[in-house]
């Protein structure tokens, strides 16, 4: 093992360049393969109405919220594996993976009281009944997703430390074609199929989520030098340490990506407050921006394992060019997008609207400034999540917690407050908002990892 650690020590730029897009392409086609898998289901589940629609957002929404605090835990398992791969140390690997499937099955179980009572968490936010009904018979079925999904998760921090990131994209891949599948079979009563609506959606992705659990789990039973980890052996064996580790640096991890996502619902209500056709826009630009974080996602994914690695080797000029191979890549990539959004905004914007509406020229114009803005908001956002995944490599979690928390709620959100009311901007001011709140992490963020680097956190554990 060590002979291959010390082999993997090439820092020369083009090596880490190279290093990157292997790593970083699989997991970003990973995430572009998964918000697909959410798309599919959205479009299929439009053709029963509208209550339908309404429902199935709301309930994914709902199980999205939950699944992004236990993802925490998962993701914790990227920087522990990493690392102890780094130092040719297979015990932790074992026991990190290991405990990290623990953790999530724990989280998993916890949840089970949240989801059968979701009809009724609904009915108290204020949600119509039907609405609330139809998600709650969603939710009922689709909790049983959430260990296969998390303990996928966990996995693929081992196959992604050992460069093997590419078969995650396989399977997400897989699983998106079957869903596709299923999906339109079960829920419309398609191919001989019962038709059996929202619930046909929902068993469908308890399969999907179960089968791709099992088809990483086989990949790393096949391959020689991910067999030796001998994970199932003795796999009631607690490693307390470990364990507590995973929570440690999860629980972080998970509150943050939670915060995030709880300052785009805020903003939504926001853009409520002004009126429906805002909030339509705003969905569409959101959606845009959704679909471009996916990249530095992917790739902020690949920083973690990447400095981690290093890290773990002791190397710290490995630490310095694979974090700034991370940063160039995805500033470039932003760049681009940003200008590909700067250029033509109605055009993709129109891509989320039936044209022919009578309410689409007004949702339309509202919406290119916003995508305008949008472009902006791909660079600070990208830049604060690769800054996110390089700290997590360090093993750096609780500090850009509260560094992300503040730069979210008391910058973005009360920024987004006042440009769009008392500053009078609307719903451009909203979207001002969020740039605001998002380079405020992406500077703090950076700076956090500078300073750690600079002051020596990446020398030899």
């Amino acid at each position: 093992m060590m002979h291959m650690a010390t082999h993997r020590a090439d820092n020369s730029w083009g090596a880490h360049f190279r290093a990157t897009f292997t790593l970083g392409v699989p997991l970003i086609g990973a995430q572009l393969a998964q918000l697909g898998i959410h798309t599919t289901d959205v479009v299929i589940l439009g053709r029963l109405g509208a209550a339908h629609l309404a429902a199935i957002v709301l309930a994914s929404q709902f199980f999205f919220t939950i699944f992004i605090l236990g993802s925490g835990f998962a993701n914790a398992v990227m920087p522990m594996v990493a690392q102890a791969y780094g130092r040719g140390d297979a015990v932790s690997v074992r026991r990190s993976v290991r405990m990290g499937m623990w953790v999530v099955l724990i989280y998993a179980a916890l949840m089970i009281p949240v989801f059968y009572n979701v009809e009724g968490i609904l009915l108290y936010a204020g949600q119509k009944p039907e609405v609330a009904a139809l998600a709650g018979s969603y939710l009922k079925i689709a909790q049983w997703a959430m260990a296969p999904a998390l303990l996928f998760m966990t996995l693929r921090g081992l196959v992604s430390a050992h460069g093997r990131a590419g078969v995650v994209l396989y399977v997400t891949i897989v699983i998106l074609s079957v869903n596709a599948f299923f999906a339109y079979a079960l829920v419309l009563g398609h191919f001989g199929f019962p038709a059996l609506g929202i619930e046909g959606a929902a068993i469908v992705s308890v399969a999907v989520n179960i089968l791709s659990f099992l088809l990483l789990t086989a990949y790393i039973q096949l391959r020689p030098e991910l067999r030796r980890y001998e994970l199932f052996v003795r796999f009631w064996r607690p490693d307390w340490q470990a364990f507590r580790e995973v929570v440690q640096l999860g629980l972080p991890i998970g509150l943050t990506m939670l915060a995030e996502v709880t300052l785009f619902t805020g903003a939504s209500l926001l853009m409520g407050n002004i009126g429906t056709l805002e909030l339509a826009a705003h969905g569409i630009a959101l959606q845009l921006a959704s679909i471009a974080f996916m990249i530095p996602l992917g790739l902020a994914q690949a920083g973690t394992v990447r400095v981690g690695v290093a890290h773990g080797r002791g190397d710290r000029l490995g630490v310095v060019r694979a974090s700034w191979a991370v940063l160039v890549v995805a500033a470039a990539i932003a760049v681009g997008g940003g200008i590909l959004f700067a250029v033509a905004p109605t055009t993709l914007a129109s891509i989320f609207l039936d044209t022919a509406g009578k309410d689409s020229a007004a949702v339309l114009a509202i919406a290119g400034p916003f995508v305008v803005i949008a472009g902006i908001f791909q660079l600070v956002d990208g830049l604060q999540a690769i800054a996110a995944g390089l700290l997590r490599g360090l093993k750096d979690t609780r500090i850009p917690m509260i560094l992300a928390l503040i730069s979210y709620w008391p910058i973005g959100f009360l920024c987004a407050w006042f440009f769009a009311f008392p500053a009078g901007f609307g719903g451009v001011g909203v979207w001002f908002g969020f740039v605001s709140g998002l380079a405020a992490a992406a500077i703090l963020l950076n700076w956090r990892f500078y300073r750690l680097v600079t002051q020596g956190a990446a020398r030899p554990a």
